[in-house]
């Protein structure tokens, strides 16, 4: 199992690339239909390829597979990145212990704030 997670982080890539390109692809084919059901923009013709009902299920059907594949990419990339050496911990734990975080970075103190103005003599 190993071997193919060190194959797709190689590939990182390649599947970034095919990623991007299911996602616009998904984008084209949620923004062409419509949302009173005419997909296409062809509401009422009848010379239309394709009816108002069957136009709606090609494109209903194109976006469910363009979301699975798109999910599965994800899910494959974010598994593909994960290692034996990487363990899934809080930054906060990788703190040796008894080690407080500094203050101020380069733990200079931090300036004192500045004296109220003097009141007004007159």
């Amino acid at each position: 199992m190993d071997a193919v997670r060190s194959f797709l982080h190689d590939w990182r890539l390649v599947l970034l690339i095919i990623h991007v390109g299911v996602t616009a692809a998904m984008i084209i084919v949620i923004l062409l239909q419509r949302s009173e059901g005419g997909g296409l923009g062809m509401g009422g013709r009848s010379d239309a390829l394709f009816s108002v009902r069957g136009q709606t299920n090609v494109l209903s059907r194109l976006t469910a597979i363009f979301a699975t594949i798109f999910f599965a990419l994800s899910l494959l990339m974010a598994w593909s990145m994960t290692g034996p050496g990487r363990n899934a911990k809080s930054l906060m734990d990788q703190l040796p212990a008894g080690q407080a975080a500094p203050a101020v970075p380069g733990g200079a103190a931090p300036p004192a704030a500045p004296a109220p103005p003097a009141a007004p003599t007159r």
